[in-house]
């Protein structure tokens, strides 16, 4: 092997500089630091091709090497500062002092620390990982042994989507309004800035009779809003925006450090297990088992709920405006508690959500009506209505607002809507979905809210036995539609009489 030529610079050189010199280069070579590039050609041709990994992974390791020994002396730094605990130990007098006569300043001595190992005691007793802290709360995955069979994937459903769910309060001028639960569905890192979809219950400041399609509620959109975080702290949360119809709610919150958001599951369906998530006031998760449920709405209710179904010793708490999971840990509804154990499916949700994400709000046509569906009757009414009109799907038409286009087009209570927009409809789910596509497809086209616009429904008269296809003129909205109730008053008799008869001739037709 050629020896490497000597430079003038190390023939100047005196012998312990040039044995420094060499201990510099071998140690260069073995750290690659502050090495220059070498001849790549000369390195095949002893090693075969070079390789930009290895040589990588070589410095990598060597990084490694220095933040291992960087980690260690951080260590030994956190354990120099770190003053172990004294240890819990239990005092006690031995036997042959056990005279408070003879021994009085033993057993003062005794009092003494007996109330320091209590206090001591007490204080640890007192952490959140002590067992009997740990018992004063149990979920009914601990409890309820029919749940064994899920209980490990429930477990970790639930451990995933709790880091999404957030409680909310709000007040008036000082006076508590109400508290409720939310979801991070946006984090904003340049502004530092979180967004919270909850219910808009969280801001309701009047609530005088429990039937939505009368529209008496009132909200306060200055209420004060505090969201309460995961780690104990507190901020204000900042009005966005409310839907009423949907009874939903966005905020926004300063939060340093980025949020965990969660993953929705539009695909739902009866007597699937699932669970109800919230925070109490101390932030501690509450769970509640269920399964979904889906039937035909109180007449006082809005059409675009499922329901969860659970058991009679089950605890609601304060939940409203949380999410509702499945087995995978994804949301597949949001609590909105009216009346029942009613919440927002999926489905629903992540439309209204992309919405007002792109437009600023959350359009709603409002076809002027209350339907049932069919398809959520007793089977012996259904094929009742298949062997009398052969028809077993639709959606029964249970109230017609007063004045509306639906009714000056002929549409009554018992009607049945078979299609929209030429599509067949099952559900109120199904509809309020083509709805808000629709409201949609209307926004892409540069239109605006309370527009009007016309749709196409395909509706079954029973009466008549006469189905035929009518075009309703319906508006935009993103307020709560209203169903005013069809009365007149009664002046006169004659008037009694001509509004009987023109009953009759519109029976006739």
């Amino acid at each position: 092997m050629t020896k490497p030529e000597r430079t003038r610079d190390d023939a100047d050189a005196t012998e312990p500089e040039r044995e420094a010199k060499k201990k510099r280069n071998s140690l260069g070579e073995e750290l690659e630091v502050d090495t220059p590039l070498y001849d790549r050609a000369a390195h095949q041709l002893r090693c075969g091709p070079y390789d930009q990994d290895a040589s990588s992974s070589v410095t990598e390791a060597n990084g490694a090497r220095v933040e291992e020994m960087t980690k260690e002396e951080e260590e030994e730094e956190d354990l120099s500062s770190f003053t172990p605990k004294s240890p819990i130990r239990k005092p006690y007098i031995p036997d042959e002092l056990s005279d408070p006569t003879v021994y009085p300043e033993i057993h003062a001595a005794f009092e003494d620390a007996q109330a320091k190992y209590i206090e001591k005691l007490c204080r640890r007793t007192a952490l959140f990982t002590s067992k009997y802290r740990r018992k004063e709360a149990r979920s009914c995955l601990f409890n309820h042994e029919h749940l064994h069979p899920i209980r490990e994937a429930a477990k970790r459903a639930v451990l995933h989507a709790a880091k999404s769910v957030i409680r909310l309060s709000s007040s008036v001028e000082g006076e508590p309004l109400t508290n409720c639960c939310g979801l991070w569905i946006d984090w904003d890192r340049e502004s530092k800035t979180g967004t919270i979809l909850t219910t808009a219950h969280l801001i309701r400041s009047k609530h005088p009779v429990e039937d939505h399609w009368i529209g008496r509620d009132e909200y306060d959109i200055k209420a004060n809003v505090t969201v309460h975080l995961r780690d104990g702290t507190t901020a204000e949360g900042h009005y966005l925006y409310h839907q009423e119809h949907y009874d939903l709610a966005f905020f926004k919150v300063r939060v340093d450090e980025q949020v965990q958001f969660p993953y929705f599951n539009g695909n739902v369906h009866c007597g699937q297990d699932v669970f109800r998530l919230g925070r109490d006031q101390s932030m501690d998760l509450r769970i509640t088992h269920g399964r979904v449920e889906y039937w035909n709405p109180a007449s006082v209710e809005r059409y675009h709920y499922m329901y969860f179904l659970h058991e009679q010793d089950d605890y609601l708490c304060d939940d409203d405006g949380g999410p509702v999971i499945d087995l995978e840990g994804k949301v597949v509804g949001l609590i909105n508690n009216h009346l029942s154990a009613s919440f927002v499916p999926s489905s629903i949700l992540e439309k209204c959500v992309g919405l007002w994400t792109k437009f600023g709000c959350i359009p709603r046509l409002h076809l002027g009506m209350r339907f049932d569906s069919m398809r959520l009757l007793d089977p012996i009414n259904v094929e009742k209505m298949w062997r009398m009109h052969n028809i077993e799907d639709g959606l029964i038409v249970e109230e017609v607002s007063k004045d509306s286009h639906a009714e000056k087009r002929g549409i009554c209570f018992g009607d049945i809507i078979e299609c929209f927009n030429g599509k067949r409809i099952s559900t109120t789910i199904e509809l309020e979905n083509m709805l808000l596509v629709r409201c949609k497809d209307h926004f892409d086209q540069g239109n605006k809210l309370n527009a009007k616009i016309n749709v196409s429904i395909q509706v079954f008269h029973p009466e008549e036995r006469l189905r035929r296809t009518i075009n309703l003129n319906v508006e935009v909205s993103d307020h709560g539609e209203i169903i005013t109730k069809g009365t007149y008053p009664i002046t006169s008799t004659e008037e009694t009489s001509a509004t009987v008869q023109s009953s009759q001739n519109v029976a006739g037709k």
